[in-house]
């Protein structure tokens, strides 16, 4: 009896563990159902398929992890969308940009450290002949020739350059480093075809000269019978008469010294400044040019004070030096705006020779101190008077040729100093 229903327990036991196993097995079929459907979603997420979801199951832990799952797909779809408007807004910018950049008229290069070409606008394609990117990875010495041999693309600022292809047309080049994260030297080139300017600048030069030349001819004969209506050989002349041909004869002069600085300076762009150095005691050079200035002083109600010390010698060129000093004192008479005295000191510095001509009259603004030796600038349009902004430039351009330089000092309603430099 025992024995039977040993046996009977063991058939039950093993009738258990076969339902078990059984519906363990169904259990583990699910799951990997479940994980075959999960996988099959996960590739076709990773292979940029955004529409796959894994449908609902009737099962809470499942469920969780399908809606997990689910969510990640949408937020994922939400940014596939997001991305690819603000790549369409880049491609749009970038678009816009490339056209604005292509449109102008310079030139532009990217460059590296080596000179070769990273990237080019169409502007350059054209100037060096070569056809759209063909011009990439080449150097730039292949097209452009500069002035110096070694070329400093830190030091690239509107200087002239010449280009093989384009050979009848005058350019300038520029360059600006750009900052970059990575430790590569990158340089934009901007090339600018000057050729209109320079054109137009050479008529200009061209048309001033001939001018001013054509009009010192009826003013230097105007001088001469000035000259002799003074001198009486037309007749005797009265005092008011005498006083007035005076007058005349000041303002034919400053006339005649506005129309040869004009020539001076054509004269200088063309063919440079040539000195005729000697030694030069200074006490008695400027003593002279003290005494031609007086008439025009007097007139302004002005005196021209030169106390002579130590007799200084300088080797410079006499008529290019006294060129200058007359211009910084009439530059002082006509534009102080006062009847207070000129100084004229003479001094040495380590390495220069100096003379100083001072004034105690208006002064020159900060901002225009670095604009007064600039071609054309005047200030003389301040105080109602004639002039062409061209006698500093011309005077900063003779003491530079004599190896010197100018300097200006100035403080508003007290004095202002210029101060010529001539190397000892």
């Amino acid at each position: 009896m025992l024995w039977y229903i040993i046996n009977f327990s063991i058939i039950i036991v093993f009738i258990c563990l076969f339902l078990i196993t059984r519906q363990t097995n169904k259990r583990w079929s699910k799951i990997n159902d479940y994980l075959g459907t999960v996988t099959n979603t996960v590739n076709s997420i990773r292979y940029g398929n955004l529409s796959t979801k894994i449908e609902k199951l009737e099962h809470p832990t499942y469920q969780n992890v399908t809606d997990s799952i689910n969510r990640m797909v949408e937020t994922l779809n939400d940014r596939e969308k997001m991305i690819i408007e603000y790549q369409a807004e880049l491609m749009r910018q970038n678009k816009l940009l490339e056209s604005v950049i292509n449109s102008l008229s310079d030139g532009i290069l990217i460059v590296n450290e080596h000179l070769n070409i990273l990237r080019a606008t169409p502007k350059i394609s054209t100037w060096f002949g070569v056809k759209g990117h063909d011009v990439i990875g080449k150097n730039i010495k292949d097209f452009l020739q500069f002035a110096e041999e070694n070329i400093n693309l830190e030091r690239l600022n509107n200087k002239d350059v010449f280009i093989k292809h384009t050979p009848t047309n005058n350019f300038t080049i520029s360059s600006i480093r750009l900052s970059l994260d990575d430790n590569k030297k990158r340089y934009v080139l901007i090339i600018k075809d000057v050729t209109n300017e320079r054109e137009v600048e050479t008529l200009k030069e061209d048309f001033v000269a001939t001018l001013t030349h054509d009009l010192k001819v009826p003013i230097v004969a105007e001088a001469n019978i000035l000259d002799f209506l003074l001198e009486g050989k037309f007749g005797e002349i009265n005092e008011k008469q005498q006083v007035a041909l005076r007058n005349m004869k000041i303002s034919n002069k400053e006339l005649i010294d506005l129309v040869q600085i004009v020539l001076e300076t054509y004269k200088i762009k063309e063919k440079g400044i040539k000195l005729s150095k000697e030694n030069i005691k200074l006490n008695g050079f400027i003593t002279e040019i003290v005494n031609t200035t007086n008439a025009i002083s007097s007139m302004a109600g002005i005196k021209v004070n030169f106390n002579p010390e130590r007799d200084i010698k300088v080797t410079a060129d006499p008529m290019q030096l006294e060129r200058v000093i007359k211009n910084l004192i009439n530059n002082a008479i006509s534009h102080s705006n006062t009847k207070k005295d000129i100084d004229i000191k003479t001094g040495e510095i380590p390495g220069y020779i100096t003379i100083s001509v001072i004034d105690y009259g208006q002064g020159v603004p900060p901002e225009e101190i670095k604009l007064i030796f600039n071609k054309y600038y005047s200030a003389a349009k301040k105080f109602r008077k004639i002039g062409t902004g061209l006698g500093l430039y011309l005077s900063q351009q003779v003491i530079r040729a004599h190896g010197g330089e100018i300097t200006v000092q100035s403080e508003e309603n007290v004095r202002t100093e210029f101060c010529v430099k001539i190397p000892s």
